[in-house]
């Protein structure tokens, strides 16, 4: 198992407690530290869980990437490599969940749960590959109109009971076979955070691979915690892998008066998205006060 930290708190030992009743299989888990400041990972460590410094905040898929070369180095590693975030906790035999229904999709190379959010709902964690349309929609609509089509097509999230494919699966918790991710070389280092995991997806799909929704497996996600108190950094992040995505996926020099439209309009949504949450935040302040 790998999982990136960054100053993840009491949440660590949550997630570290929760793996011994999840599978019957042994795991050794290998936490890319970005930079932790909080001494949680270090007072972390035992024989089973290892701790790589990546040398700073080198980014989520990067330090994947440097996990993955770190197990590659122990010999340690087999078919699956299980990643996920250290503020997620396993539901009893929720990872043997996921490698059963590996088990049953040979041509499936990335696995994921179903992810229970801390009000009890499933988090809408299985989606199709954003196109432009339904993600321009989505990301006009989303905020003020959460049920427009744009969203709805986007979430994919009308059969959340069954397992089936998605176009690609949450980061947060991810199983995912070895051959298929060294074929696609790991990671997109070039997405600092936000959006690798779609990227991830899309391209497994074009390798000719699957992703695969286990609703059986079954995981609760505290999402957003250590992002969430970073929103001048995370909200341009998140904007960037936006257009990196779909940029990506319009390479052609015809191509470029949809590049620059793209460009200028998600800065000018990252603008404004920053103030929204800039007044909220001072809002709840000045209400506790």
């Amino acid at each position: 198992m790998i999982t990136v930290t960054y100053s993840p708190g009491r949440y660590l030992r949550t997630f570290l407690d929760s793996l011994p009743s999840a599978t019957t299989h042994n795991i050794v888990v290998i936490m890319a530290d970005n930079g932790s400041t909080d001494g949680a990972p270090e007072a972390a460590q035992c024989d089973d869980v290892i701790l790589l410094p990546t040398g700073g905040n080198i980014g989520y898929g990067a330090a994947i990437n440097a996990a993955l070369r770190e197990v590659d180095r122990l010999g340690i590693g087999n078919d699956f490599v299980l990643i996920a975030n250290p503020d997620a906790v396993f539901d009893p035999n929720s990872i043997d969940q996921l490698l059963e229904c590996a088990a049953r999709h040979p041509r499936g190379a990335a696995f994921g749960p179903r992810i229970r959010e801390a009000d009890g709902s499933t988090y809408p964690s299985a989606r199709a590959l954003p196109t432009l349309s339904n993600g321009i929609g989505h990301a006009i609509l989303g905020g003020i109109w959460v049920s427009n089509p744009f969203s709805r097509a986007y979430k994919d999230d009308l059969n959340m009971d069954q397992e089936r494919e998605a176009g690609w699966l949450s980061g947060s918790c991810l199983l995912l076979r070895r051959s298929a991710l060294n074929e696609i070389g790991g990671f997109d280092e070039r997405y600092f955070m936000y959006m690798e995991d779609v990227d991830l997806g899309d391209r497994l799909r074009r390798a000719g691979w699957t992703s695969i929704f286990c609703p059986t497996s079954v995981i609760t996600h505290a999402k957003g915690h250590a992002a969430g108190s970073r929103p001048r950094l995370t909200l341009k992040a998140h904007h960037d892998s936006a257009y990196r995505y779909q940029a990506d996926r319009h390479p052609q020099w015809w191509q470029a008066p949809l590049r620059w439209t793209l460009k200028l309009g998600l800065q000018l949504r990252s603008v404004v998205a920053l103030q929204s949450e800039l007044r909220r935040r001072n809002q709840d302040n000045h209400e506790d006060r």
